[in-house]
């Protein structure tokens, strides 16, 4: 039998995917979540970004309180790892200034949680070469970035090369693909976006995000690989959220897939997708824990 595992990553970051400056959906979101993994015995990993973390620290706390793990997500919710596609105003870092970054990131987020962190998530799942090399040297033992969507190639969790992330290699560093559905046909070209699965729990529905686990879970199966299902979220989707924000000088409008079903849907939906996930029997971890099972099962 192909066992499942599934890790819920909840990306701790500014409100509306970092698009605003605001984290004032952050307690009650996290909140909200907390009570519905708790509801059903899960624990997940939290990656807060350094700012969100020295911010917060109550929310630090209260998530260690829970029994969840808490990573990082880098200082900003700057693009750390290599662009998959451009955002006004964002400029990916050097990578000569990419493991200084981390360095403070994870300085923040240690001080807040008070003690050592050993997962990370790149935002947007732009990972790089130059990330997971600093990872390792800075004693990190997962990397929950790779976005299966995008590159394709790999399916379940490995070492990367220290070359070429993207390949396997000797790097300490677990790299764990984020679940997308290969078996679909895809209608966005060249990025292929619309195989991942995120945002799906709240605007599709759970019913909607099992059928294509079920189709991914038949494909790993066809070709002999264990189902790792990898999901990521974050705590502004559970509360209401607005196309459009202005502060400071200016403002931001977003798509609206970035905000359809946040709110009382996403709540409602996170809840079925757990209930699901838990009928089914699948293994729900920690990344830490996964990390720590994964290796031992692969020496």
């Amino acid at each position: 039998m192909n066992e499942t595992y599934v890790i819920f990553g909840i990306d701790m970051e500014t409100d509306v995917g970092s698009f605003t400056p605001f984290y004032e959906t952050t307690k009650s979101g996290t909140q909200k979540i907390l009570n519905i993994f708790e509801s059903h015995g899960f624990k997940g990993t939290f990656f807060f970004t350094g700012e969100c973390a020295k911010e917060n620290p109550d929310i630090v706390k209260m998530v260690i309180d829970s029994g969840h793990e808490v990573g990082a997500h880098s200082l900003f919710h700057e693009t750390v790892g290599d662009e998959l596609f451009p955002i006004p105003g964002v400029k990916p870092l050097l990578p000569e200034e990419v493991p200084n970054r981390i360095r403070l990131a994870t300085e923040w987020v240690e001080k807040a949680a008070a003690r050592k962190i050993r997962s990370w998530r790149c935002p947007r799942l732009w990972s790089s070469t130059a990330v997971c090399n600093a990872l390792e040297e800075l004693g990190y033992t997962a990397d929950a970035s790779y976005p299966m969507y995008f590159y394709r190639e790999r399916f379940t969790p490995y070492h990367p090369s220290h070359d070429d992330w993207t390949k396997e290699g000797s790097n300490k560093i677990l790299e764990i693909p984020n679940f997308a559905d290969m078996t679909m046909e895809s209608n966005d070209p060249g990025l292929e976006r619309d195989r991942d699965h995120w945002p799906l729990f709240r605007t599709k529905g759970a019913n909607y995000l099992m059928e294509r686990v079920h189709s991914f879970k038949k494909f790993t199966q066809d070709k002999g690989l264990p189902t790792v299902l990898c999901f990521y979220m974050h705590p502004w989707e559970f509360e209401p959220c607005k196309t459009s924000y202005h502060y400071g000088e200016g403002g931001v409008t977003v798509d609206e897939f970035l905000v359809e079903g946040t709110g009382d849907v996403a709540v409602r939906e996170l809840d079925k997708l757990c209930t699901l996930i838990k009928n089914e029997g699948m293994k729900v971890m920690r990344v830490d824990e996964f990390t720590d099972m994964w290796n031992k099962k692969n020496k």
